[in-house]
């Protein structure tokens, strides 16, 4: 990770640094001269989702765009997998993506999709990186540029994942209730399904600007559990702020992970002989339980670094068209160049009617080992291995624990905390060892 990209992206609270009308401007320059020195169309397709600070942002991103004599393409409110689709379909040079996910309302960033599509490189964000922190090396065009607004964006994107079922309203007699978090998927969310012939009730679609991601989408699920519940519908769907992540709920209200629902995809995709070099990939986050799941269906797995991206990566390299994250975001390959909420909500409910099974039953495919993630906040991320007293009690743990338990230490990619991650056969266990270990990142780096 550089100065300014973590993990996703460019993220922070809005105006302040780096999340500043100044970055933006300087973001839109820099992805010209980006799209200058690869030999791309000097276009950018500039999508957020509804966070009060986007227009603001927006604004300085299109302005250093035009400075930099290229053209804005805005389109508006959307998902974050909707500026993917829309890049590659405009013919844009890159795509950027205003939004910060999952995060509170006061929080917000800038996501780079290159002109197929896909996330960028650790090397590409590099690139873009030196030219925003080295601008005053690269003044703008004594020509401006242009832009442009695209209002039916949105609707091209749903026309975009209709196409990805067969049939005419393949989701007829489905009862499903929909939490959009007051985000990017309002107003694609409930016209998709719909359109689909699915029966919905709709929950957080009415954004304010503040009320994105509050109490409400992938992180907060207890008020679409109750609606589940008391409405008797066949599940519940969850999206985060911006829409790459689903976390569905199933008719007797139990919350599966997206390691569940990968499980679940994975072995309707092997059925049907669609699972590529029979392989899924996920991240070193994911259950232990995916794994034994996944060999018992004669699956083979592959584990990526955290984040979607490298997810992609991997995938990418080794042939396969399965991936994802036990966070909920999921890709499908065959369908998108990113992980995508709607389109893995649609592989699901294809799933369940293809094995004509409830999700409940579709569940037990997956054992969830007991797992304890503790976020502790520190002042400063030091290579962990040169913290004595940490590395010690991680190994302590470790072996205490032996093949049927992990431990898994890592700084936040967007945040100035470290994730300890203890899973085992034995919640007490688990929370026991996890809690040694966050005392001792306390007490050195808190």
């Amino acid at each position: 990770m550089g100065k300014l990209f973590g993990t996703d992206g460019i993220r922070g609270i809005a105006n302040r640094d780096p999340i500043t009308t100044e970055i933006a401007l300087k973001l839109g320059r820099a992805a010209i001269r980006f799209c200058e020195r690869k030999g791309l169309r000097p276009t950018i397709v500039i999508g957020r989702d509804t966070r009060e600070s986007g227009e603001m942002l927006e604004h300085s991103l299109v302005s250093g765009v035009l400075s930099a004599g290229g053209e804005a393409f805005r389109i508006g409110e959307i998902p974050t997998p909707g500026v993917a689709f829309l890049t590659k379909e405009l013919g844009g040079g890159a795509g950027i993506v205003i939004s910060a996910s999952h995060n509170p309302h006061e929080y917000n960033g800038f996501k780079v999709f290159s002109h197929e599509g896909f996330k960028l490189s650790n090397d590409e964000e590099t690139e873009i990186e030196d030219l925003i922190l080295s601008e005053v090396t690269h003044p703008p065009n004594k020509d401006s540029g242009k832009a442009g607004f695209i209002g039916d964006a949105w609707k091209r994107y749903v026309y975009f994942l209709k196409k990805t079922l067969p049939g005419n309203r393949p989701l007829r007699n489905m009862k499903i209730v929909i939490d959009c978090a007051n985000g990017a998927t309002w107003k694609a969310g409930p016209a998709l399904f719909k359109d689909l012939g699915a029966r919905i009730e709709t929950l957080f679609a009415d954004p304010d600007g503040e009320n994105i991601n509050l109490n409400c989408g992938s992180q907060y699920t207890e008020t679409l559990r109750k609606k589940v519940l008391e409405t008797g519908f066949d599940l519940g769907l969850a999206f985060d702020g911006d829409g790459d992540r689903l976390i569905a709920v199933d008719e007797k209200g139990q919350v599966l992970t997206g390691d569940q629902v990968l499980i679940i995809c994975a072995k309707m995709l092997k059925d049907k002989g669609l699972l590529k070099n029979k392989l899924v990939v996920s991240t070193v986050m994911s259950n232990m339980g995916l794994q034994f799941a996944l060999n018992n269906l004669g699956i083979e797995h592959s584990s990526s670094p955290v984040g979607d991206r490298y997810v992609m990566e991997k995938m990418r390299a080794k042939g396969a068209v399965l991936g994802g994250e036990d966070s909920g975001h999921i890709i499908f390959l065959d369908h998108h160049t990113t992980g995508d909420g709607l389109i893995s909500a649609l592989q699901l409910l294809t799933a369940i009617k293809f094995f004509e099974q409830p999700l409940s039953g579709l569940a037990t495919l997956m054992t969830i080992f007991p797992q304890t993630l503790i976020n502790v906040p520190v002042k400063i991320k030091p290579d962990i291995s040169s913290v004595p007293e940490l590395g010690s009690v991680i190994k302590n743990v470790e072996q205490k624990m032996g093949k049927r338990g992990r431990v898994l230490v890592r700084y936040s990619g967007t945040e100035t905390v470290l994730r300890v991650m203890v899973e085992g056969e034995k919640e007490e266990d688990v929370e026991r060892f996890a809690g040694n270990i966050a005392e001792v990142v306390r007490r050195n780096l808190g």
